[in-house]
């Protein structure tokens, strides 16, 4: 896989940038939100000229990514390796993906920053291959 300037750039944008805070506040919380907020941040990758088939996979991704906070799924998930007294239960993770004891200000950018992750490497691999 392979992420361009232009890729990471294109995400900040329409991620950032061109994100309201309306887009922000209710996206995980109504659907109409989280749609306006994907078919938005699908905006600077025109500039890319992506097939129609990886466009639809970056915006329907990113719908599905931040509508449902699959990101914390992710973080969840890959913190189940190791000892088993560091895992926790989902019931005590389920808010970014790591446990209560982690500082909040930590587990938030931590969230961030998998959340982001994955919509770069979903991107990167839509544009490549489709």
């Amino acid at each position: 896989m392979f992420v361009t300037g232009d890729q990471l750039l294109a995400h900040v944008v329409g991620d950032y940038v061109l994100q309201s805070d309306w887009m922000a506040g209710e996206k995980r919380r109504r659907t109409v939100a989280a749609l306006v907020h994907a078919l938005t941040y699908g905006i600077p990758f025109l500039l890319l000229r992506p097939s129609l088939l990886a466009f639809a996979v970056i915006v329907g991704s990113h719908l599905l990514i931040d509508r449902f906070g699959l990101a914390r799924y992710l973080v969840w998930t890959k913190n189940q390796v190791g000892p088993r007294e560091f895992r926790r239960p989902w019931s005590e993770c389920s808010v970014t993906g790591y446990p209560a004891e982690r500082p909040a200000w930590m587990a938030v950018w931590l969230l961030i920053i998998a959340d982001n992750a994955l919509h770069v490497a979903i991107n990167a691999a839509a544009l490549r291959w489709l």
